[in-house]
């Protein structure tokens, strides 16, 4: 499955769950639901992922904790705020070269319309 593909399949399970509960909930209430939504459809989910922190090769046992890795290839980082900013982008693209991911999605479930609230971010991706 290429990442437009699994990226696709991941934004329409987290629009079934937006459409189905609104935006008024905390962002665990939203990210156990799509844990459940895309288990469902079939695809691999890893929830409350500890990523370790190392710098020059030394582990500063400093651990990162990231929301979803979905078939171990994109980071899904759940947010239920007024707006994306930039350091939620920045803490996804932490988060995709500590675990050599290539694709993120934040998702704001804050939004009254999730379409509006979904950011990729890229960390050299070739495939589309």
């Amino acid at each position: 499955m290429t990442y437009k593909e699994l990226s696709s399949k991941v934004i329409g399970a987290a629009i079934e769950v937006h459409r189905e509960l609104g935006s008024g909930l905390l962002e665990g209430v939203f990210e156990k639901c799509l844990v459940l939504v895309l288990r469902e459809k079939g695809l691999h989910v890893e929830q409350q992922v500890v990523v370790p922190v190392k710098f020059r090769g030394q582990d500063l046992g400093a651990n990162l904790r990231l929301d979803l890795i979905v078939e171990g290839r994109i980071i899904v980082e759940v947010k239920a705020v007024e707006a994306i900013h930039d350091s939620h982008l920045a803490q996804t693209l932490t988060y995709l070269k500590l675990t050599g991911c290539k694709l993120g999605l934040v998702m704001n479930f804050g939004q009254r319309l999730l379409k509006h609230g979904i950011e990729r971010v890229v960390n050299g991706l070739d495939e589309e």
